[in-house]
């Protein structure tokens, strides 16, 4: 898999972007475990991403249910047994 971000924002701590081979839209997060530091992509649709991409405040809700683990249904890649902890 290969994920290219399209925006970031150090600020608020969050990417948006598109994996590579398939295509799908995700938000990303940084998580550390103490071991590594890595990100979690979580896919969103083509709809979301124009209105996180236009609306601050939308993306912002979004990364904070995120980090608060309310979308792990949306994980692309799911996580080991020493999940990481959102940064």
């Amino acid at each position: 898999m290969k994920f290219s971000d399209t925006f970031v924002s150090r600020e608020d701590r969050y990417s948006i972007g598109a994996e590579l081979d398939s295509g799908r839209l995700y938000v990303s997060i940084p998580v550390s475990n103490g071991v590594v530091d890595y990100e979690e992509y979580y896919a969103i649709s083509a709809e979301q991403s124009d209105v996180f991409l236009a609306d601050r405040t939308a993306a912002i809700e979004f990364v904070e249910a995120c980090r608060q683990r309310h979308h792990d249904d949306l994980l692309i890649l799911k996580p080991g047994t020493n999940r990481g902890t959102p940064v």
